[in-house]
């Protein structure tokens, strides 16, 4: 059976797949037009058809996690006012378990943006997305100046996603590492709602 090969907006998605990957895997070094069309099953020419830089297609990856990271934020039916702490875990103790290769990626996208300003912007404007979302979570769990605090906590979602894909964290279990998710939130949380 042959592979179908994607067209138009799904082969976009399909290219930015598998930059992903390959920043993931080899690195920004590995990152190359020609590596991804073989990567994402295309023919040759098709990365540099879509994505003409090397900027762009770094921009690409960014744009695409984002884009997944705001479709799983808006899966599902509205938590509730008790599901909201465990909303907060489970986005950090899944995105570790069911990307990985985003996060590696992401922090590799992340130095490499400190010396390109415009990977640096589609970046920081992803990140104001999210936070954003996450000060609504936070203003529904009652933690005052939601807006203000949603920047430090994402600060440490984000480092307790990193130490799991590059750091000592990557050495717990993961039952531990959901613990000491759910610890550290609960008592962040907890701090914020009596500022």
């Amino acid at each position: 059976m042959t592979k179908k090969v994607p067209l138009g907006e799904d082969r976009r998605a399909a290219i930015a797949d598998a930059a992903i990957q390959l920043v993931a895997t080899r690195g920004l070094r590995g990152l190359t037009h020609r590596a991804v069309d073989e990567e994402a099953g295309l023919p040759p020419g098709s990365t540099s058809y879509y994505l003409r830089t090397r900027g762009a297609l770094l921009t690409a990856c960014v744009n695409r996690m984002l884009e997944r990271d705001l479709a799983r934020s808006s899966m599902g039916p509205p938590p509730t006012d008790l599901d909201l702490e465990e909303l907060l875990v489970r986005m950090v103790v899944d995105l570790a378990r069911d990307r990985p290769h985003d996060l590696i990626a992401r922090y590799e996208l992340s130095l490499e943006a400190s010396r390109q300003p415009e990977l640096r912007d589609a970046i920081i404007q992803g990140g104001r997305l999210l936070r954003e979302g996450l000060a609504d979570l936070l203003a529904a769990l009652a933690v005052p100046h939601a807006d203000t605090v949603a920047w430090p906590v994402a600060a440490m979602m984000d480092g307790l996603l990193y130490d799991r894909v590059a750091g000592t964290g990557t050495t717990l279990s993961d039952e531990a590492f959901e613990n000491s998710v759910r610890q550290s939130l609960a008592a962040l949380l907890t701090g914020l709602r009596h500022e």
